[in-house]
């Protein structure tokens, strides 16, 4: 009986809000080993079954996280190069912490 009730809508919402309780509760009381949120998880999921703008953005995030970083981002300017023809690479440390 109790899975009927939780295959509506009312009741969906019902038990994401008891699990959500429940995230926090273990939260708190420092039993709770996960980063993320089940809860918050299926909120979102529930939020893009009735917008279409929620959808697109849950698209966005995934595409996100699958598409790679720039070679260039957070490397230090200028200091190292590598010549893939010549098979020789040099890295230059920084002498200084200022340098960093």
């Amino acid at each position: 009986m109790e899975f009927i009730v939780f295959m509506t809508l009312p009741g969906l919402v019902i038990l994401l809000t008891v699990i959500a309780f429940g995230d926090q509760l273990l939260r708190a009381t420092g039993r709770g080993r996960r980063t993320g949120q089940v809860s918050s998880t299926g909120f979102e999921q529930l939020h893009a079954t009735f917008s279409p703008g929620k959808q697109s953005e849950l698209k966005e995030r995934q595409i996100a996280l699958l598409l790679k970083d720039d070679d260039e981002d957070g490397a230090p300017p200028n200091r190292s190069t590598v010549d893939l023809d010549g098979g020789r690479a040099v890295v230059r440390l920084p002498r200084t912490p200022e340098d960093r």
